[in-house]
């Protein structure tokens, strides 16, 4: 399938409106989207031109038919809606966290595998240029096997998502704290980079966001197999920052967001050799993420996150906030 598709966007809180956003800037989409919510679903299908705007999955599903979906709901409504959605063969965008349990997930995998379609989770990170180009360098083998994987990261909280009092956030049931909302990225894109995690250990707490009592700090230890990891992020920082280091055996890679690049030292104390990234705004990471979902839709390749490395991202969330009520470590 190649050309126009119709796109419909379930739910579209502030990532669904991006998404819709994002979807249509490419020019080669019909958008649809479904919002319970009157006033929202009214204001965003003024903002954006949509014609195609509903109450409901239900209502949109009488009214069409489409090549692609966004799941952009809280989390605990992904995989149901999901299964319905691939039930008829529709290609689908799902929002991380993929979920809140595996409960569903199997059926999920069944009709997917039996539908032929193609699935893709929204771990954005995947599509940054400079984790890009540090996957590669990885990979190609240059810098030797990676041993240690350190990735620190924060935000200011109430700057970057004012609405975090009143959204899903708010509780682990519907997707929120630290974990589920925000490390959970990290965590994927160092399985992309070193591989899976099978064991770790984590300790989080609620320190400083108002109106809410979800953790709002998180640290990890981490066992990629061999590779050792480590993961530390809060959510209250004055600096909106992240770097993601690997160190291999013939030397080390990392990633800098704050300066838009990567970098790499072979030998000890030599300089290190940056190679700049241009992100031009943050809506032009999800129009890479849609272009290389509907590129496998059309059969040339794999979404950033494709359905089984956004269900191991799954296990690792769950298993970090086991390990956080349990006060030990977890098996992956």
């Amino acid at each position: 399938m190649t050309g126009q598709y119709r796109v419909l966007v379930v739910g579209v809180g502030s990532i669904g409106e991006r998404h819709l956003r994002c979807f249509q800037k490419m020019d080669r989409c019909t958008m649809s989207f479904c919002e319970p919510n009157a006033e929202l679903r009214a204001t965003i299908a003024d903002r954006y031109g949509i014609d195609e705007a509903y109450e409901g999955l239900d209502a949109a599903l009488t009214a069409g038919e489409y090549d692609v979906a966004v799941i952009a709901t809280p989390a605990h409504l992904h995989v149901p809606i999901a299964v319905r959605l691939a039930e008829l063969g529709i290609h689908l965008l799902i929002e991380k966290p993929l979920s809140l349990s595996m409960e569903g997930m199997d059926r999920l995998t069944e009709i997917v595998s039996e539908k032929s379609i193609a699935v893709a989770v929204g771990y954005t990170h995947r599509a940054h240029p400079a984790n890009r180009g540090l996957k590669e360098e990885i990979d190609s083998g240059r810098l030797g096997k990676p041993l240690q994987i350190i990735i620190n990261c924060g935000q200011h909280f109430p700057t970057h998502r004012p609405a975090y009092r009143e959204i899903y956030f708010t509780r682990h049931e519907t997707g929120g704290g630290a974990i589920q909302d925000a490390i959970t990225h990290m965590y994927n894109l160092g399985e992309w980079l070193v591989g899976p995690i099978n064991q770790l250990v984590t300790d989080a707490a609620h320190l400083y966001l108002s109106d809410v009592t979800v953790e709002d700090t998180v640290h990890t230890m981490a066992r990629h197999d061999e590779v050792l990891g480590s993961y530390s992020l809060n959510l209250y920082q004055a600096p909106s920052e992240a770097t993601i280091t690997v160190i291999c055996e013939n030397g080390t890679g990392r990633v800098d967001y704050e300066h838009s690049r990567w970098s790499w030292m072979g030998e000890p104390d030599t300089p290190w050799h940056h190679q700049p990234v241009d992100v031009p705004e943050r809506d032009w990471l999800y129009v890479e993420q849609a272009t290389a979902f509907l590129e496998s839709v059309e059969g040339q390749g794999q979404p950033f996150c494709p359905l089984d490395e956004g269900i191991q991202t799954l296990r690792v969330n769950l298993a970090s906030l086991k390990s956080v009520e349990e006060r030990n470590w977890q098996q992956v």
